[in-house]
């Protein structure tokens, strides 16, 4: 099918339906979320602290793609939890790095298995090979 006689109401639904899978994804994983009383950014910075290890706050803004200012709040709020913790850059002392502290792991682990079971209860009506599909699919637009 051709873009020039793709169907706009179709694409219009296609959104809509995505719209409100995203919105149903976001509900899902407050609710999972709260009982650490984390939310979905904070927990986005934890996860890539702990994939990318100790960083600068400038590197854990750009790597989240948010603003330097922003990526100080949720870090706070972080520190706040024991979750990360904050030491000097032996190499710039006028540098702040940021790594995930033992709790901070373990709270992380917790948090997996939790989302592991919210992922089934969003996507359990699908087959492995839907699931599978959609990942391509999403993997495509993300791109």
């Amino acid at each position: 099918m051709s873009s020039e006689s793709a169907d706009p109401a179709g694409d219009e639904s296609l959104a809509d339906a995505i719209g409100a899978v995203a919105r149903r994804l976001r509900e899902k994983s407050a609710e999972t979320l709260a009982p650490w009383d984390i939310t979905p950014a904070h927990l986005r910075a934890l996860r890539t602290l702990a994939r990318h290890g100790t960083m600068r706050l400038s590197e854990l803004s750009d790597h989240l793609q948010i603003a330097p200012r922003t990526a100080t709040e949720v870090v706070d709020a972080l520190q706040a939890r024991d979750l990360v913790r904050r030491r000097a850059d032996p190499a710039d002392r006028r540098a702040t790095l940021v790594e995930v502290t033992e709790h901070g792991t373990g709270i992380l682990d917790e948090i997996r298995g939790a989302r592991g079971t919210e992922a089934g209860r969003v996507f359990g009506g699908l087959s492995p090979a839907d699931r599978a599909e959609l990942a391509r699919i999403l993997g495509k637009l993300r791109d």
